[in-house]
């Protein structure tokens, strides 16, 4: 036994502990989970980062070599000493995206030509200064409202128009030279928008594999947390579903605009059913990935208290289809592979069997079988047969 002295000073080896050893104790593991959070979501925003940039390269040099080239036809062509708005038309029109929405292109280059016509004619009247700057604003934006809904059209109206108020007339060519520089500018970026040889394909597959992989990885985590009735785990798992947002978002954004493009654009025809297809998958891998958050924040919430090991052999098994179905998408081909491991993964998921007493888990499975549908539509199956996969509740 030890006396009375080993246990107030609270001496090592012996039974007592301190008094604030439990408060200790959790501190260092909420200090741990939170850096292990940080940690998943550094890296996927490092991995967003690189994907970014490696997407965005080509349209930029595109629209960097666009910018020059206006230039030159202003400058040389049309013999304009100083060209401002021909590079600065091409650039914002075209950007950095690597699918021009031509509705977008179409806008910001009315928009910029407007801005810069409109701001031209009212200081060539009433000269420049503060009155003047409200003037050109009021003007140019509801001419613009007048044109088109667009907002992007508005904005840079009033945006160029304040910039030919404030800018020195002899920096940029005179009156009517900076408005025929902004045609040159928007009119090469439609051109290229519009004729530009390319196969968004591809593309959309890299990012699709992007996000389905996002996906598997946080239902790897989950069925961790389910398996070992681990919160950390499962808080990991919704971090880590946050963090993947972004690469959703490019996804779904991207092929909405490859869709508008391809409409116009004789070789993107060609693939408009390739393209619809990834447009569906997007939203469906979307509205996925927001069940499962659901589902983790959830089972934050519950694991330690019930037993969820059955429903993280599902889980388990969701992951790894939708890892087959993330490769598929990335090479091109048809996911029946993915779509059988989710078939089977679904005919498991019986709240009765694996959860007869716990509504709590019970509603966890509820809401992994509406994840499953969903995901096995993205991967090809009819609405009524991802449905019927399920076990009749």
């Amino acid at each position: 036994m030890p006396d009375e002295e080993d246990v107030r000073t609270g001496a090592p080896g012996h039974a007592h502990a301190g008094p604030h050893d439990g408060v200790t104790q959790a501190r260092v593991v909420a200090a741990d989970t939170w850096r292990r959070l940080r940690i998943l979501t550094g890296r996927a925003r490092a991995r967003q980062g690189v994907a970014r940039v490696r997407t965005s390269f080509v349209p930029i040099v595109v629209s960097a070599v666009a910018a020059g080239v206006a230039y030159f036809v202003a400058h040389d062509l049309f013999d304009h000493p100083f060209p401002f708005f021909a590079p600065v038309a091409a650039w914002v029109c075209l950007g950095f995206a690597p699918d021009r929405q031509i509705r977008r292109v179409l806008e910001l280059a009315i928009g910029v030509a407007l801005g810069v016509g409109i701001g031209d004619a009212i200081v060539h009247v009433i000269g420049s200064g503060a009155w003047q700057v409200a003037v050109v604003l009021v003007v140019s934006a509801l001419v613009a409202r007048f044109i088109d809904a667009g907002v992007l059209l508005t904005t840079q109206a009033g945006v160029q128009a304040v910039v030919i108020v404030l800018l020195p007339p002899s920096s940029t060519g005179g009156p009517g030279a900076r408005f025929v520089d902004a045609l040159v500018g928007g009119a090469l970026a439609l051109l290229i928008a519009v004729l530009w040889p390319r196969d968004p394909r591809r593309r959309l597959a890299l990012l699709g594999r992007e996000a389905l992989n996002a996906l598997a990885e946080t239902l790897t985590m989950l069925a961790e947390g389910l398996a070992h009735g681990r919160a950390d785990e499962a808080r990991a798992a919704l971090a880590r579903g946050r963090a993947a947002e972004p690469a959703l978002e490019i996804w779904q954004t991207s092929a909405s605009d490859a869709r508008e493009l391809a409409r116009v654009n004789s070789q993107g025809r060609r693939h408009l059913a390739a393209i619809d297809g990834s447009v569906d998958q997007a939203v469906l891998t979307d509205r996925v990935m927001r069940t499962v958050r659901v589902l983790a924040r959830r089972t934050a919430a519950t694991t330690g208290e019930h037993d969820t090991t059955g429903l993280a052999d599902v889980v388990s098994r969701f992951a790894v289809a939708v890892r087959d179905l993330s490769a598929a998408v990335g090479e091109g081909r048809d996911p029946a592979r993915a779509r059988e491991g989710l078939r089977a993964a679904a005919a498991l998921v019986d709240p009765r069997e694996l959860a007869p007493d716990d509504w709590e888990v019970a509603s966890l499975a509820l809401l992994v079988r509406s994840a499953l549908v969903d995901a096995l539509e993205a991967a090809g199956e009819d609405p009524g047969a991802a449905r019927d996969a399920l076990p009749t509740l």
